[in-house]
């Protein structure tokens, strides 16, 4: 009993004494997620419901992934001058009124600008999430924070996913307004019990949080002083490129393979997916919570090697799931890494404008995915494309191994 006991409060270590707020925005996390329905199955709503071909499809879904860039760059810009909060409650706001709008309309392409003008304003809004976390954090329960955070939109990703794949075939007006409903329910928390936080940016930080300390001049003029943050992004495309076919080739595989099953199957997927970060999130954070976040990184792309790679070799509806639950393992340690690593080397005073511009370099991967597998798709089989996957997954991973080894050496020099 002593050994389940301590057991439990080791993996619960990491999510105990945090910020009041952070376990709010867990609680909207989860209940986001568990109407999160358009996005998941956006492949399979573009040519099944919408009748484009999957090169279309492509092309659509880097489209509403583009929009980020310009959405991205505003919201990191409007976080650090009017505020965390009112961005969030904006823009959110926004999004879900576009997906209300797509519940009354009949499908047509003016769903398709509904759901690009709703990745917009939610590209608007998202550095604004990520600040907000970072304010209110050190890098002492960081990482905590951010898998909590992680772990609470899994729990809600692990039934939503489920029940947009039954709603996607006969129900697809509810199918939006079900997503938008949870994401003004998710918005009042925050409204009523998060305070603003951008007050916090202007606070003094120890010595030992050198690189979070105020600094003038450009988000460009930042980033030069920091060249590791620079690498670890653009290394990072290749995660991000990787990890984007779970959305994009994954679905059109399924339904290849299993005719008519796809939406279903796919969310059946999604929800084990979700499952297995709820499981597994506090035992990965706990194991590796003395690993450095770039180490984190390099395991996570192994079994993404693993995981994604599989699927170019089998692909019965057991290996799908297997390889759900291998590149998931690689998916929370990933997940878990990137933001921290970005929030503990980055100004206070340029956080919002560092997870836009950051995670907006990185997102080249999830953006370009889709519209150059398409295309790729014209020429080769799926199975192929699978094979390619994994030889950039390694190439990614080796070169992640490459940064934590000069990382690495960096540390022990200035030690010495």
């Amino acid at each position: 009993m002593s050994y389940n006991s301590s057991t439990i409060n080791k993996l619960l270590k990491p999510y105990k004494g945090l910020p009041k707020e952070i376990y709010i925005i867990f609680i909207a996390k989860i209940v986001n997620a568990l109407g999160m329905f358009v996005f998941p199955l956006l492949t399979l709503l573009l040519t099944k419901k919408l009748g484009l071909s999957t090169t279309e499809a492509g092309i659509w879904i880097t489209a509403s992934g583009l929009v980020f860039m310009p959405a991205g760059l505003i919201g990191g810009k409007l976080a650090d001058s009017y505020g965390r909060k009112k961005l969030i409650i904006v823009f959110d706001t926004l999004a879900a009124l576009c997906y209300i709008i797509c519940a009354i309309i009949p499908p047509s392409m003016t769903m398709v600008y509904l759901i690009v003008a709703a990745g917009f304003f939610m590209g608007v809004g998202d550095p604004a999430h990520s600040s907000i976390i970072a304010d209110l954090t050190t890098p002492e329960n960081r990482d905590g924070a951010f898998s909590l955070t992680y772990l609470g939109f899994n729990i809600g990703f692990a039934v939503g996913p489920a029940i947009g794949g039954l709603l996607f075939e006969n129900h697809l007006r509810l199918f939006f307004l079900v997503d938008a409903i949870t994401a003004l329910m998710a918005l009042t928390l925050i409204y009523f019990f998060v305070g603003e936080t951008i007050h916090k940016t202007k606070e003094e930080v120890t010595e030992d949080r050198a690189m979070e300390q105020i600094a003038t001049g450009s988000i460009f003029s930042v980033l030069i002083k920091r060249p590791m943050l620079l690498l670890f992004s653009v290394v990072a495309i290749g995660y991000n490129f990787v990890y984007a076919q779970w959305g994009y080739l994954i679905p059109l595989h399924v339904e290849n393979n299993f005719v008519n099953e796809g939406a279903k199957l796919y969310g059946w997927m999604a929800s084990a997916n979700g499952a297995i970060v709820m499981i597994f999130t506090a035992i990965l954070t706990a194991i590796f919570i003395k690993k450095s976040n770039i180490r984190k990184m390099v395991y996570g792309g192994v079994l993404y090697v693993i995981g994604f790679g599989m699927l170019g070799f089998v692909s019965t509806k057991i290996a799908f799931f297997v390889s759900v639950f291998i590149f998931t393992l690689g998916e929370i340690l990933v997940t878990i890494s990137f933001m921290p690593f970005i929030a503990n080397h980055t100004p206070a005073s340029h956080r919002g404008r560092m997870n836009s511009i950051l995670p907006l370099l990185m997102g080249l991967g999830y953006t370009l995915a889709p519209v150059l597998t398409g295309k790729a798709l014209e020429y080769i089989s799926i199975p192929t494309a699978w094979k390619i996957i994994g030889a950039i997954m390694i190439i990614s991973t080796l070169l992640m191994a490459l940064l934590d080894n000069i990382d690495n050496r960096k540390s022990t020099v200035n030690r010495a």
